[in-house]
């Protein structure tokens, strides 16, 4: 992707708002490149979280009393906060969950596996996160129905062409990522899932990687499903959101029971809250949304754009400077991009690499990103990953190459 006339951010400026960026690793300052694991927290989301602990504890839409109030009107104001973050068009949409894993489990089971039977086939991508493949197998499994895989080219780029070919009448659901948590490819989401309602099959989008990044809107989007999850964009872990076309929460029956989703128990039958409450059983991470609305608060102050143009051109000074490193080879050369860059040098196994990276104070990840059908395609066990974020500066992308150049020597 690349950003229009956005201005980007100055690195100096919104890095004291990380605490934990300041710190130290085996002696040496932290280089954090790993953020499409998870990504740091400012200090926004981390008082607003110890907040909620120390001023208003107290669970949410049971209690009348002060702390009670305060707590569900903190909890459902991050629901607010989030409908915006989105487009959406109304907080009844958005069902918050325990993250997208939790979301994408939630329309398996609750929407995809009454509707499927022998014959009827679901279409996912290579480059998918195995949150948007393992769900999706399992309920094939139950009900008879296949799993049809999009394919790549070697740059990582979906094959557009070849996937719209494969939206034949036995699709009854095509799952796909914005963005690629390995190759950091942006998918042409909005093209996929038009494809998807000219022919009557549900989309769902796996945004994980995308709501750190990039402007959302979910209505030009134009897909059924989208799931985000918290701790990827400076939120709490063990939070996240679905948002769905309204007629399917009004259709989909519950995927968790227990208090909080019901409108009547008896032992005769129960009746259930209207969407989305009706899928959101039990004491929720009410903290932990606490802090999401923050974050979400903090990210949109910035401006999306704005990031999404700070990370364009940290990723092209990184992409630069690391294919001068000898034997590098950036796995993922998709023409449109997020800060991720996944990469192998010759010789030079990728977990040694990390762990010896480390000693350095720059933190990386290694191994197969939660994607082995993608590694798979590649031929490969494991890749290192890089993966930028707006507090990142070109001196730490500086210093992930010499590391890389003093590791390369010890390993060779």
């Amino acid at each position: 992707m690349k950003p229009g006339n956005a201005k980007p951010l100055d690195p100096a400026q919104v890095r004291p708002d990380f605490p934990v960026l300041s710190r130290q690793v085996h002696g040496k300052p932290l280089v954090y490149l790993d953020s499409a694991n998870t990504g740091q927290k400012p200090r926004v989301v981390i008082d607003a979280v110890e907040g909620y602990f120390s001023r208003f504890n107290a669970n949410v839409a049971r209690a009348v009393h002060q702390l009670g109030e305060e707590a569900t009107s903190a909890y459902e104001g991050a629901r607010d906060t989030l409908t915006a973050f989105l487009g959406a068009r109304h907080r009844d949409e958005l069902v918050l969950t325990s993250g997208t894993t939790m979301a994408i489990n939630l329309v398996a089971y609750s929407y995809a596996l009454p509707r499927l039977k022998p014959g009827d086939s679901i279409l996912v991508t290579t480059m998918e996160h195995h949150a948007n493949i393992v769900p999706w197998q399992l309920v094939a499994e139950r009900t008879g129905a296949t799993l049809k895989v999009a394919p790549i080219n070697e740059s990582g780029e979906l094959i557009v062409d070849r996937f719209i070919e494969m939206l034949t009448p036995d699709v009854k659901l095509a799952g796909f990522t914005h963005v690629s948590n390995v190759l950091g490819t942006i998918n042409p989401v909005r093209q996929l899932a038009r494809a998807c309602r000219e022919r009557g099959i549900a989309s769902l989008v796996d945004g994980s990687q995308a709501a750190p990044h990039l402007p959302l809107d979910v209505q030009s989007i134009g897909c059924d499903f989208y799931v985000i999850t918290g701790h990827k964009m400076a939120g709490p872990t063990g939070t996240g959101v679905l948002w769905a076309r309204p007629e399917h929460l009004e259709a989909m029956p519950p995927f968790f029971g227990g208090g909080d989703m019901i409108r009547k128990v008896s032992f005769d039958g129960t009746t259930f809250a209207d969407p989305p409450h009706k899928f959101e059983a039990g004491t929720p991470n009410i903290a932990g949304f606490v802090g999401l609305g923050a974050a979400a608060t903090y990210l949109s102050g910035l401006g999306m754009d704005r990031i999404a143009a700070t990370e364009q051109a940290l990723l092209d000074y990184a992409t630069e400077a690391l294919q001068q490193v000898p034997g590098l080879r950036i796995v993922g050369q998709a023409a449109h991009k997020a800060a991720v860059i996944s990469f192998l040098i010759d010789g030079v196994q990728s977990h040694d690499l990390a762990t010896m990276l480390d000693l350095e104070g720059v933190a990386v990840r290694s191994g197969h990103h939660c994607a082995h059908p993608l590694m798979d395609f590649y031929g490969v066990p494991s890749t290192a990953r890089a993966s930028l974020a707006f507090y990142n500066t070109r001196e730490e992308v500086d210093r992930l190459v010499a590391a890389i150049l003093k590791v390369c020597k010890l390993l060779r």
